[in-house]
C-alpha cells in the first residue's frame, strides 16, 4: 500500500513515528509521514520512507490547529494513497475525511490520552472541544493500535474499539552500550513540557552532586531556565536543547541515571508508558521512575528503575543520591536493563505492527450470489 501518516510535529525527533515508517517501508510499503515547518526546524535527515513538511502562518494555539488541519486534509484530498493514519487527536479530522472521500482504509495511532493531558484536561472549555472530537471520531477508526493496555482498554470501554498494543520501545542493538562517562551526569530527555516535574526536580539538584543535562524543548522551557536561574544552578542544570534521535542514542550511554518523572494530574500521564524509560533501559542507565502502573508492571519482575511516588524536591534528591552512592542498587539495577531490553525491544512490536497493515492491504474478496455460485459449479 501507499501509506499516509500524519503528526503536528516536524518530523525531525519523532522517534515512534521514524520507526513504524521505517518498518512498514521495509516491508514493502511506500509510507510518506506528514507534518509541518517550524522556523527553526532543521533539515530532514533522509530515510527510507517520504517526508512532507507543511507550511503555516501560526505555529501555536486555536488558529494553529485550524490552520493544520485545513492544510492538511487539502494535502491529503489531492494526494494519491491506499492508507490514511491518523497520529493522535489532532490530526484525526482531516484524515478522517479524506479517508471517506478516497474510500480507503483508515488508521488512529493514539500515542496518549490525548483528552486527559493536563494542558487539555485542565481547561474546561478546551477539554469539552477534543472530547467531542474524540466522541465523534474515535468510534470511526474501527483500527488502530495505542503504547500500552491501559489505554486499549480505556478506548474499548468508551468507543467498543479493540486497539492492537504497539510499545514505543528502541531497535535492540546487537552491540553493548558504552560504559558511563567517569563524571556522573543525570539525563533527561524529551519534551520539555508542563507536568514534567521541574518545579521539584530543578530545585532538588541544590542537594545533589552532579550535572544534570536536559536534551529537549517544550512549552515549560522557558519556566524551567528560569528556576535554573532562581536556584543558582545554571552550572548544574544544562539544557542541550533538541538534537536528533542518533545523537540522543550516543549520549545516553554516557549518562548514570535517567530521569523519568511525571506529575499525576490527569490520566493521560498516570496510564504514560514513555519512549525514555525504554531509551534508558535499552542504554544500561539506571533511571529515576514515576511509579506508574505501566512502570510498575514492568519494573516489578526485573527492576530497572527505582520508582517513587513521592515528586517532592526533599524525595527527588533523596533518591537522586541513593542512586549515585548505593553501588550495589546501582549495579543491580544496570544488569537487569541489559536483561529487560531483551524482552522490550521494536523487533517484536514489528511482530505486530506488519500484519496489522497486511490485513489492510489484503483484497476484498467479492461474494457472489449463491445462485451464482451455483451455476459456476
Amino acid at each position: 500500500m501507499k501509506i499516509f501518516c500524519a503528526v503536528t510535529n516536524d518530523l525531525s525527533y519523532d522517534q515512534r513515528m521514524i520507526r513504524i515508517c521505517t518498518s512498514l517501508a521495509g516491508a514493502g510499503h511506500e509510507v510518506v509521514l506528514v507534518g509541518r515547518r517550524l522556523k527553526n526546524s532543521v533539515p530532514l535527515i533522509p530515510q527510507p520512507f517520504g517526508q512532507k513538511r507543511l507550511s503555516c502562518f501560526f505555529n501555536k494555539g486555536k488558529l494553529f490547529y485550524a490552520e493544520y488541519n485545513i492544510r492538511l486534509l487539502l494535502y491529503l484530498l489531492f494526494t494519491k494513497m491506499d492508507c490514511i493514519c491518523a497520529v493522535d487527536l489532532d490530526t484525526i479530522l482531516p484524515c478522517y475525511l479524506a479517508s471517506k472521500q478516497k474510500k480507503i482504509p483508515r488508521v488512529y495511532d493514539a500515542h496518549e490520552l490525548f483528552c486527559e493531558m493536563k494542558e487539555i484536561v485542565s481547561r474546561p472549555a478546551v477539554y469539552r472541544f477534543w472530547k467531542k472530537i474524540e466522541q465523534f471520531a474515535v468510534p470511526r477508526f474501527a483500527n488502530g493500535y495505542t503504547v500500552n493496555e491501559p489505554i486499549a482498554a480505556i478506548f474499548n470501554k468508551e468507543y467498543g474499539v479493540h486497539y492492537q498494543v504497539i510499545k514505543n520501545v528502541p531497535m535492540l542493538e546487537s552491540q553493548p552500550p558504552a560504559m558511563p562517562a567517569d563524571k556522573k551526569t543525570l539525563l533527561y530527555q524529551g519534551a520539555v513540557n508542563e507536568g514534567r516535574c521541574f518545579e521539584t526536580l530543578i530545585p532538588a539538584m541544590q542537594n545533589v552532586n552532579a550535572t544534570l543535562l536536559i536534551y529537549g524543548e517544550g512549552n515549560f522551557l522557558q519556566q524551567a531556565k528560569q528556576l535554573a536561574q532562581q536556584y543558582q544552578l545554571t552550572d548544574k542544570v544544562i539544557f542541550k536543547g533538541n538534537v536528533s534521535p542518533a545523537q540522543l542514542k550516543a549520549i545516553t550511554p554516557s549518562a548514570y541515571i535517567g530521569i523519568n518523572l511525571v506529575e499525576n494530574n490527569g490520566l493521560s500521564n498516570y496510564l504514560s508508558l514513555a519512549n525514555k524509560f525504554f531509551d534508558y533501559m535499552h542504554a544500561g542507565v539506571p533511571q529515576l521512575c514515576v511509579n506508574y502502573p505501566a512502570y510498575t508492571a514492568i519494573n516489578q519482575p526485573l527492576p530497572v528503575a527505582l520508582l517513587t511516588a513521592d515528586m517532592s524536591a526533599e524525595n527527588i534528591a533523596l533518591q537522586l543520591n541513593n542512586l549515585l552512592h548505593n553501588e550495589v542498587l546501582y549495579q543491580t539495577l544496570k544488569t537487569n536493563c541489559l536483561q529487560a531490553k531483551q524482552l522490550y525491544h521494536w523487533q517484536l512490536e514489528e511482530k505486530t505492527l506488519i500484519p496489522f497493515y497486511q490485513k489492510l492491504a489484503a483484497p476484498k474478496h467479492t461474494i457472489l450470489p449463491a445462485a451464482v455460485q451455483e451455476m459456476i459449479k
